[in-house]
């Protein structure tokens, strides 16, 4: 494999860009964006430049042990759809952020958050996949906060509190793998887990992994702040957590799946479980929402569902998983352009009205044929709509699942689970085509009852030429994928095979025999009953006026976050952990004492230092109320002090 200094340029020179870009915009802000559009295209094209190239590269000693990076098949695919994205989403930003403050900061940490994803998907081991990880998750925290607002606040809250203590429990699953394996690096680790013929013990440690990968996806059950974040954070910013962030978890599960477990049916069937629940729950969120913005966070939970189910249904397979295979890679890419697309339709929709509520948005795109094709082409892809690209990958992985079914049955088992797979899978299918056509319906298609108080912020055209061309040209890519997905789809998926064990599919798939047909078929069956039966009956009721509204049903009690997440981590944690720190610091105190009198042969081994608050017995009535609380806080600030020098130790 040869040597490429590309790999590590690409990684880094966005991070340099950022602070040549911040002190750009300290004198000239159109400066600034020009130069952030630039940075990124340039970073475009040299991913650009990987294609047909095995190549990789280390840094030997870096922090203390070294990074190493690779750029072959899936890693130059993702890194091609990240670098993409990330041009197109800063050149129609510059339109976005007009009217923002702080956007200095903004374009900072968005081009600090490239470098680190493109660190995580041209990561040839675990070490620099993690690294890269957790920087991404720092800086993309800022991008999620970027308003301000009480809501974003708390949403970043969230966004930050899962994102660490999954990468402590993904550092802890490192640290067991190394000891058990001597390597992090990918290939030799997936050479050493073949040569295992009992993985038992490894499973363990592969869950500890999974844990912050999954929580980056948006797997369930830490899906909690997908539906949170993406709504509070600007919608380019959104656009690339649901577009790009959310596939740096797929990556780790990928790495997981195709690497750790190469053909392992118990792996597989946990991801598939998990992706099952995933893709369903994601889907009835969006039903329920009644927000642009968090329906299609929901709906990109769902998808990220589809693509685990995707990866689940490897492990079943074994060497037989090429639908599979390219289900997954497909997905993932056709999820990311989908988005895109529907993500910026809304940028443009907030940028015009600053709403959200689909009871307040009603109507606005009705006389904006542009926007409505534009968003149109979104809909029927996501959707999974014959000729269009979801369509495409959405039938190699129901395929897979037959294909699994039929393998069963000729063997004699029982095929009663994967056959409810199979109708869930239909069934989140025809869940995406209810929702999203009550979005369609309700911004482009009905007439607002309440028109004349609807007013544009914005005078002047809704959307600008550049922006206009740039969102056309990616929706029509949408329609040649689905049209063409032999010299299109097929190719990508080829590119990725070899990082997944997997091969090409031994005959042609006929994506348009009746037998594909058919399942989209009986999702878009499933998808019409839903919408009007159930969004148009149970959903949509009469306001005082007597005029059809949205209403969001969901029950408030199966709000995890609120219900069980926040009260467990910031109310019982914290008082768990001041009284372990109490309990703690008086055991300290009692060991010292009993070496006072052992060794100095003092009568009373108390240490109660003189007019000294910081050090002697509590005695303040206050004070003893709030003792377990100051414990926590002072042993966590001892903590970030002793974490924060030993990382200046290793760097320096």
């Amino acid at each position: 494999m040869e040597q490429n200094i590309l790999l590590p340029l690409l990684v880094f020179f966005p991070m340099v860009a950022a602070i040549f870009g911040y002190l750009i915009g300290r004198e000239n802000k159109e400066a600034r964006n020009n130069w952030a559009c630039f940075a990124t295209f340039v970073v475009m094209a040299g991913t650009f430049a990987l294609i047909g190239k095995d190549a990789g590269y280390s840094l030997p000693g870096f922090c203390g042990l070294g990074l190493s990076f690779e750029g072959d098949g899936l890693r130059v695919v993702l890194a091609i759809l990240t670098s993409s994205i990330w041009f197109i989403t800063t050149v129609l930003s510059k339109d976005y952020f007009v009217h923002y403050h702080n956007r200095n900061r903004y374009y900072f940490f968005m081009l600090m958050t490239l470098g680190a994803t493109l660190g995580v998907f041209l990561s040839a081991d675990l070490y620099t996949t993690f690294i890269f990880f957790e920087i991404m998750s720092f800086t993309s925290f800022v991008l999620v906060i970027h308003e301000e607002s009480e809501t974003a606040i708390s949403a970043a809250q969230t966004y930050l509190g899962i994102a660490i203590i999954g990468g402590l429990v993904t550092l802890m699953g490192l640290f067991m793998m190394y000891h058990m394996a001597g390597t992090l690096n990918i290939d030799l680790l997936a050479q050493f887990m073949a040569e295992q013929e009992d993985k038992t013990s490894f499973y363990a440690v592969g869950v500890l992994i999974l844990f912050g990968f999954g929580a980056k996806a948006g797997l369930f059950p830490l899906h909690t702040w997908l539906p949170e974040a993406y709504p509070a954070a600007p919608t380019p910013a959104t656009a690339l957590l649901s577009c790009v962030l959310s596939k740096a978890g797929i990556y780790g599960i990928l790495v997981l799946s195709c690497k750790l477990f190469l053909h392992d049916a118990e792996w597989g069937n946990l991801i598939l479980l998990l992706g099952v629940i995933t893709m369903v729950l994601g889907a009835v969120l969006a039903v329920f929402s009644v927000n642009l913005k968090r329906t299609l966070a929901c709906s990109s939970m769902s998808q990220i569902g589809f693509v685990t189910v995707a990866i689940g249904m490897q492990g079943l397979l074994g060497s037989h998983n090429a639908l599979a295979a390219g289900g997954t890679i497909l997905h993932i890419v056709n999820h990311s352009l989908l988005k895109l697309v529907l993500f910026m339709s809304a940028a443009v929709i907030y940028m015009n009205v600053h709403k959200l509520n689909l009871n307040e948005i009603r109507g606005w795109g009705k006389d904006k044929p542009l926007l409505k094709f534009i968003f149109l082409m979104g809909v029927l892809g996501i959707t999974g709509i014959p000729f269009w690209n979801g369509y495409i990958s959405k039938t190699l992985i129901h395929e897979s699942i037959v294909e699994y079914i039929e393998i069963l049955h000729e063997a004699g088992q029982s095929v009663q689970y994967m056959q409810t797979v199979e109708w869930l899978f239909l069934f989140s299918g025809g869940l995406t085509i209810a929702y999203m056509t009550k979005l369609f319906i309700a911004v482009f298609v009905e007439k607002n009852p309440y028109a004349n108080d609807q007013t544009s912020p914005n005078p002047g055209p809704y959307l600008s030429k550049l922006s206009a061309g740039i969102l056309t040209l990616c929706a029509l890519i949408l329609p040649i994928l689905g049209i063409f997905p032999y010299v299109t789809a097929d190719k990508i998926a080829e590119a990725s095979y070899h990082f997944m064990g997997s091969h090409a599919p031994e005959h042609m798939v006929d994506y348009f025999a009746w037998i594909n047909l058919k399942g989209a078929v009986i999702s878009i069956a499933i998808g019409a009953l839903v919408y009007f039966l159930f969004i148009r009956k149970v959903l949509m009721v009469k306001d005082h006026n007597g005029n059809l509204i949205y209403v969001d049903r969901w029950p408030k009690e199966l709000n995890l976050e609120n219900k069980i997440y926040r009260p467990v981590l910031l109310s019982w944690m914290p008082f768990v952990g001041g009284i372990f720190a109490r309990m703690t610091g008086s055991l300290t105190d009692g060991v010292v004492s009993i070496l006072r009198m052992i060794i100095f042969n003092v009568d009373s081994g108390r240490v109660v230092p003189p007019e000294d608050e910081y050090f002697s017995a509590y005695t303040d009535e206050n004070t003893d109320k709030t003792v377990y609380g100051e414990g926590f806080a002072k042993s966590l600030l001892m903590i970030g002090i002793g974490l924060a020098v030993a990382m200046l130790y290793i760097l320096f």
